[in-house]
């Protein structure tokens, strides 16, 4: 047992003496290896730090290089710049140059001419100044001599031929001008007459009513109809007065456009004949008539084109010219008046010696203008004009239809002759009623004022001007406007028309629906 504890003992003490040398020891070793491992980083330390210094210094060496090579490359590109702008400035300065000592030059010469004309001038101012002294001694001598001044002397030689010459020309037109008026006049009663003597006409003056003869009085009420509505139906369809009164067994027409009144009195005739008189029956009716007064308004141009014996003139002319038959000028027919000049125009030519056939045509064609001129913008004459042109008509014609009221000078003898056959013709005993035509002008100025306002279709005017009938388009005037255009259109009227009495503005709308039975 004391052995044991000796042994643990003596293993004790050797431990305690043993281990803090073991764990000197250890440190020690420790110590040795961690001083040998920062000996190692130090010297890789410095190893990698004089690496980074010595690759520093490198990339400095090739960036100084760089920098210098980019400055001595800007620095030749700057050098050629200023090079090439001292050359041009070297340039500019030459020209300069070249530019002054041209302008001295000029300048030089431009001042050796100013003293030279300085010189001319004052040499001239002193010729000027002996010239006006050398014409002040003539003028002198010349007073003295004569005993007047020189204005005394002008006046007098003045006055002196301006006498002479007055009482030569004075005597010398008195004696043509009576020679000329005499041979003139003479010749001019002898072809006047002559023409007048050889051109018989009629004396026809133009009404507007025409009267229907009917079978039977029974008739009138089939022609007025169930409650108006035949009688409405027509008068809306033409645009003319039906009259129906106390005369027996006739119906009489009213209206002043005689196209209107013909169209009228055909299709009244037609159903008479019929017997069928209904609305329906009156629109178709109508409408046979209208073709058929245009199937005679162009048979009419072509009579008048033979009775004249003008023939070749274009076929819308004749067919205006036809027109005309229903066309009146202070109450004398159109038409009529046409031939009766085209036929003095052909006597008169014949008498003169120049183109007859010429003289026809600008004769019949000289008012052509007036069958249409309530239709266009202008007067007769200008309208006459645009349509001979449109339709090929020779330069005299159209000077002679230009020029037949003195609006325009005469071109040719044949415009004169035209001028002297319509002055024959307008002015011969009962040609013309001047009271008509202002009466149917006033009427054709109502109907003009109606149709201008938006939304009418067409008018009439009736009663002899103391109504019109407006029919409107129901698709663009409703009921309500129809009161307000009523109003407006009586207003137009009071303001642009002078008229007796009072007018009555009837506005019609009406509104229809067609279907057919198949």
């Amino acid at each position: 047992m004391p052995d044991i504890v000796k042994i643990i003992l003596a293993i004790v003490i050797t431990l305690v003496i043993v281990a803090p040398l073991v764990w000197i020891a250890a440190i020690s070793y420790r110590k040795k290896v961690y001083e040998e491992k920062v000996g190692n980083a130090e010297d890789k330390a410095r190893e990698i730090i004089d690496e980074a210094l010595k690759t520093a210094e490198t990339k400095k060496r090739e960036a100084l290089l760089e920098a210098k090579e980019e400055s001595l490359k800007t620095k030749n590109e700057l050098e050629k710049e200023t090079k090439e702008r001292r050359a041009e400035l070297q340039r500019y300065e030459k020209r300069v140059l070249t530019k002054e000592e041209t302008l001295d030059r000029k300048t030089e010469a431009l001042e050796k001419k100013e003293s030279k004309l300085s010189v001319k001038e004052n040499e001239l101012d002193k010729i000027r100044a002996e010239v006006e002294e050398l014409h002040d001694r003539r003028l002198q001598e010349l007073e003295k001599i004569s005993g007047l001044t020189s204005e005394q002397a002008k006046d007098y030689l003045l006055k002196t031929v301006e006498d002479e010459v007055k009482h030569e020309t004075a005597l010398l037109v008195k004696e043509l001008e009576s020679k000329a008026k005499e041979e003139a006049e003479k010749k001019a009663k002898d072809y006047v007459v002559t023409a007048i003597q050889k051109c018989a006409a009629d004396h026809v003056a133009e009404s507007t009513i025409s009267v229907v003869q009917l079978p039977n009085d029974e008739m009138k009420g089939r022609i007025i109809g169930r409650e108006g509505r035949n009688i409405r139906t027509l008068e809306t369809m033409t645009g003319v007065d039906l009259i129906i009164d106390d005369t027996p067994e006739a119906v009489i027409l009213s209206g002043f456009d005689p196209i209107r009144r013909e169209v009228a009195r055909i299709a009244l005739e037609k159903l008479i004949v019929d017997g069928r008189i209904h609305p329906a029956r009156i629109e178709e009716m109508v409408e046979k008539a209208q073709k058929e007064v245009e199937v005679m308004i162009r048979e009419e141009g072509e009579a008048a084109t033979l009775e004249v014996g003008v023939h070749g003139i274009h076929p819308e002319l004749v067919r205006l010219l036809g027109k005309m038959k229903f066309r009146t000028s202070y109450g004398q027919n159109a038409l009529k008046h046409s031939i009766e000049v085209a036929h003095l125009s052909g006597l008169l030519a014949a008498e003169i010696g120049v183109d007859i056939k010429m003289a026809k045509r600008a004769g019949l064609l000289h008012d052509i203008g007036k069958s249409v001129d309530h239709e266009m913008e202008g007067s007769h004459i200008q309208i006459g004009v645009d349509l001979c042109r449109k339709y090929k008509e020779s330069p005299i014609v159209i000077n002679a239809v230009e020029s037949h009221h003195g609006d325009v000078e005469p071109e040719t003898l044949i415009a004169c002759i035209v001028q002297a056959a319509d002055t024959i013709s307008a002015a011969r005993p009962g040609a013309r009623r001047e009271t008509l035509e202002t009466y149917t002008n006033r009427l054709k100025q109502l109907e003009d004022i109606t149709n201008s306002f938006k939304g009418v279709d067409k008018s009439f005017a009736i009663q002899a001007g103391r109504e019109v009938r407006v029919m409107v388009v129901p698709e663009t005037i409703s009921d309500a406007d129809m009161v307000l255009l009523a109003r407006d259109l009586s207003k137009q009227i009071e303001s642009e028309l002078e008229y007796p009495g009072q007018i009555k503005v009837n506005v019609i709308r009406e509104s229809r629906v067609v279907d057919y039975a198949k």
